[in-house]
């Protein structure tokens, strides 16, 4: 059975509260229940870990090697500014979809960048809580399709 790790970036802990016009009013343990239903149809296992802190990110990533198949990161803020992420996936070569609430290319200039997608399979946004699904599915009809 494939395994998937989803990673939540910093602030995503404040879904539901934070600038609820940005990143709507769905909390992260609502997103958390929807994408274990969604596996559950998928069969698929899924973990999931947020952190605001960057370091503790780049260990998730590295302990996924070998243990999940697959990637799903809302990676924050940290899409924007960390290198350090975007080498802990190129360095573990997990097949990973980067995903965000809200469509960066209709915000600030500053967030047009991401450090992550180049070293993503995709990259969804813009569809709110969605976007997590959106991108679990999506890999794992990658996964399956490269067995």
């Amino acid at each position: 059975m494939l395994s998937i790790l989803v990673i939540h970036g910093p602030n995503l802990n404040l879904l539901g509260l934070r600038e609820p016009g940005i990143y709507g009013s769905t909390t992260l343990d609502s997103i958390t229940r929807q994408l274990k239903e969604t596996a559950d149809a998928l069969q698929v296992t899924l973990s999931s870990l947020q952190s605001n802190h960057e370091g503790v990110l780049v260990d998730t990533i590295h302990a996924a090697l070998g243990q999940h198949q697959g990637i799903v990161i809302n990676a924050g803020a940290y899409t924007h500014t960390s290198v350090a992420l975007r080498d802990a996936i190129a360095g573990v070569a997990i097949p990973t979809v980067e995903v965000h609430l809200s469509n960066l290319y209709r915000r600030e200039t500053f967030r047009h960048h991401s450090y992550i997608a180049p070293v993503a399979i995709g990259q969804i946004s813009g569809f709110g809580a969605d976007s997590y699904r959106l991108g679990l599915y999506a890999l794992v009809h990658y996964l399956k399709q490269a067995q």
